[in-house]
């Protein structure tokens, strides 16, 4: 990966943006939009959209939904330890000792979740497993009135581990679920910017993903997309325990995973599939035997539907705060899709027979 691309990665990372709180990433997809986009807008829900060739009668919307899961502040007890939800899907497992940043309205206040220490559990206490519930944030207040001077019930919260880079161009984050997809569809801008289009391109960073699609069928209804090409994170089964017979055989490193099921068209699927064979991008397949769960299904059945398909990065630790993807495979993502755009000439028809 270039300089320039890993650089505007880390910077995206750092942003904490859960679900409806989506601003400070979305500034920095905004400043990177503009330098590559025909036209950038922004709608009601908080959806960037960066537009080329708008002219062109057959429109192509790329999908990666910028939201993170977080957590929301719910209660504050007389002694100032913070109580909060999950905005989205947790692992109580993975929340115990977090460092988190809570967003308030005078800036950043940053804490730990603490619990009982496990010298102190009963057998009962110990079997019964965690819950969010059992966990509480630690901002170090003296009271009540305390934290109060500086949080607030509904104040979002996120967990803040560092950027790292591993070994053989691995790295590690927080929210690559699914900040890698509003990366990739803003670099696919990038590449296309000074490309002979034959179809409009609409790169849609979305949000709220992780609490229902809400960004996604929002901005598909509005942009009435021909062809929807969500770009979303995907299970791989490369570390001890990974079962490929739930998910297949998938790997870091090994490319971008498409997807084969209800919610892909079977043309634009293929389309994907020869493409990547065509310009030699190593690819793996994944089979999806019901509705994926990712902003392709938005895109699919917005209004009269459209060919919709998922293009998915590989990712080690899902919903953790040391999710681990490929900078390989990021850019082979940016190509495969790139190169799927260049290919449409805007007479395709994608009725299957």
């Amino acid at each position: 990966m270039n300089t320039d691309s890993l650089a505007f990665l880390k910077n995206l990372m750092k942003q904490p943006s859960p679900s409806g709180f989506e601003v400070p990433a979305q500034k920095v997809i905004r400043a990177r939009m503009q330098n590559v986009t025909d036209r950038v807008t922004g709608d009601v829900h908080g959806n960037l959209i960066g537009a080329l060739n708008e002219k062109a009668r057959v429109k192509v919307m790329l999908a990666g939904h910028v939201d993170e899961i977080g957590l929301m502040i719910t209660h504050i007890d007389d002694k100032g330890f913070i109580f909060f939800a999950a905005i989205g899907g947790w692992d109580p497992l993975v929340a115990v000792g977090q460092r988190v940043c809570i967003t308030t309205a005078k800036g950043p206040i940053y804490g730990v979740i603490g619990r009982k220490p496990i010298h102190l559990l009963a057998t009962a206490e110990r079997d019964k497993g965690i819950k969010l519930e059992d966990l509480w944030i630690d901002i170090g207040a003296k009271n009540k009135p305390d934290a109060l001077k500086s949080v607030a019930v509904g104040d979002s919260v996120v967990v803040t581990p560092d950027f790292i880079e591993l070994k053989n161009e691995l790295v590690s984050s927080r929210a690559f679920d699914d900040r890698v997809g509003a990366w990739v569809v803003t670099e696919v801008l990038g590449a296309l910017r000074r490309k002979r289009l034959n179809v409009a391109v609409y790169a849609v960073s979305t949000v709220q993903e992780e609490v229902g699609l809400r960004g996604a069928i929002t901005s598909a209804y509005h942009i009435k997309p021909d062809i929807g090409i969500a770009v979303d994170v995907g299970f791989t089964s490369d570390y001890p325990g990974g079962d490929p017979k739930k998910v297949g055989d998938i790997a870091l490193g090994k490319g971008p995973i498409l997807h084969r099921g209800a919610n892909i068209n079977p043309v634009l699927g293929r389309l994907l599939c020869d493409t990547a064979r065509r310009k030699k991008i190593k690819f793996q397949m994944q089979a999806e035997p019901r509705n994926t769960g990712t902003d392709a299904n938005a895109m699919q059945l917005s209004r009269g539907g459209c060919a919709a398909a998922l293009v998915s990065v590989p990712n080690r630790y899902m919903h953790s705060p040391v999710e681990v993807v490929s900078l390989r495979d990021l850019d082979a993502t940016v190509t495969l899709i790139a190169e799927t755009i260049l290919a449409l000439t805007g007479r395709e028809n994608f009725i299957p027979s």
